[in-house]
């Protein structure tokens, strides 16, 4: 973080992190279900022992240099992976915790990205401009939990897409709306990982996309990430 602080950035965006299921362990372990009861404890172990306690650190360090901000992508296959447990950490580390806000991770997992804004509020420190197309058929066969490559479009659970070609403009005005409603007044990033257009062309669409559905004076600020 100390390269972060000497360029003037004060907000770092990052994940949780995952540990294994010991102290010997080479891999991570991302619990999704409470029994047999081995994983709860598993849980236990992860928070307890080593995310809380090297977060706590973490916080301290950034402090010492100037960052005020760290911001966790709620990705799944990460301890936090959704809005629970992104506020157990900020609860546990302090206000320095936040979100860098992703609906893409969010739709997937059948969460409501406004009822998530809602629930983070003021802790929704960045935000991804990044959609998601959830299959309705696969899922129907499978469920939305896939690990399947992402280049096998047409027989995953869902793939990400560029903002609007997952979800109509109204999910996004509304996401966009409660994002003002809690405070937010920072920057839409736009994040491509649209495996179904270029580059160039996921991009323009994007920015195109979110003028229609930002209202906003002076004009919104969109990046590319």
């Amino acid at each position: 973080m100390r390269p972060t602080a000497a360029l003037g950035i004060e907000c770092v965006i990052t994940f949780s992190g995952c540990t294994g299921d010991s102290d010997d362990s080479k891999y991570p372990n991302w619990v999704t279900c409470p029994w047999p009861p081995d994983f709860s404890e598993v849980v236990k172990w992860q928070w307890e022992e080593k995310l809380i306690p090297y977060w706590t650190k973490e916080v301290a360090y950034a402090d010492k240099h100037g960052i005020g901000k760290i911001c966790f992508e709620m990705h799944p296959g990460f301890c936090v992976y959704n809005p629970e447990s992104l506020l157990k950490l900020r609860e546990a580390c302090g206000e320095a915790i936040g979100a860098n806000f992703d609906p893409s991770h969010l739709f997937w997992q059948g969460i409501d990205p406004v009822a998530a804004i809602r629930e983070l509020g003021p802790s929704i420190y960045h935000v991804h401009a990044k959609d998601v197309k959830v299959d309705s058929i696969n899922t129907a066969r499978n469920g939305v939990l896939d690990t399947k490559p992402y280049t096998n479009e047409i027989a995953r659970s869902w793939i990400f897409r560029t903002v609007g070609w997952g979800h109509e403009a109204e999910v996004w005005k509304e996401m966009v709306s409660a994002l003002r409603l809690v405070g937010y007044d920072w920057v839409l990033s736009i994040e491509h990982e649209d495996s179904l257009m270029s580059i160039d062309e996921g991009f323009r669409r994007a920015v195109t996309f979110l003028k229609e559905v930002t209202v906003s004076e002076p004009p919104p600020k969109v990046w590319w990430a």
